[in-house]
């Protein structure tokens, strides 16, 4: 099995734990990582750009000039697509951009982001966040000497008000409940911090699945 270090919030090694050989076992399967990466991203896309047809567009109700004798081309509308102003023939309309991926293909990705960050040496275990105050300040601090204070993800294994509240005015943090976990963000993220618990109980429901 493979072996991490464990940290605390001043940055010291506190021990070393071992990690599941069937979850970390340094596999990268790209190819799933594609797929599920381009889930998240179409799953985000609002899909409400929208363009007006020749029925859409306002006025042309009456045929600008009869149909002969006129030595012009023939012409019904003024609102025709050939027409300054008139409607759009193949624009785009709201449209549900959304598809899923099954749940193996989720749980297959997340391992597999899980072991690109233990590969590059982007992972990070610490042993328990346990801030005094709510202080922004003090939680810089926490990430500075675990060298982790860029773009980084936070993995906890509960609700913890006092983490939440110091974290929020940080700029490119993500904090995540390790049920909410998804291969997507664990690569948009430079730095991926679990605490302990976080890890064990993530192990626990990925080796289950």
């Amino acid at each position: 099995m493979a072996e991490i270090q464990v940290y605390n919030i001043k940055g010291q090694s506190v021990g070393k734990i071992e990690l599941d050989k069937d979850i970390f076992n340094g596999e990268v399967n790209e190819a799933i990582l594609h797929q599920v990466v381009r889930m998240y991203e179409a799953n985000q896309r609002q899909g409400t750009a929208s363009t007006k047809t020749r029925s859409d567009v306002r006025g042309g109700g009456k045929k600008p000039w009869k149909q002969k004798g006129t030595g012009r081309a023939r012409a019904g509308t003024i609102r025709s697509p050939l027409w300054r102003g008139g409607g759009i023939i193949f624009g785009p309309h709201p449209r549900d951009y959304s598809y899923s991926v099954p749940k193996s293909v989720k749980r297959l990705a997340l391992i597999s982001s899980l072991n690109a960050k233990l590969n590059d040496k982007n992972m990070i275990i610490i042993d328990d966040i346990k801030l005094d105050k709510p202080k922004t300040k003090e939680f810089n601090v926490v990430l500075r000497n675990i060298k982790a204070d860029r773009k980084p993800l936070l993995v906890l294994d509960e609700r913890d008000e006092t983490v939440i509240r110091a974290s929020r005015n940080i700029p490119n943090l993500l904090l995540r409940d390790y049920k909410a976990l998804n291969a997507y963000e664990v690569l948009k993220q430079q730095k991926l911090i679990l605490t302990q618990k976080a890890l064990a109980a993530l192990t626990k429901i990925l080796v289950k699945q």
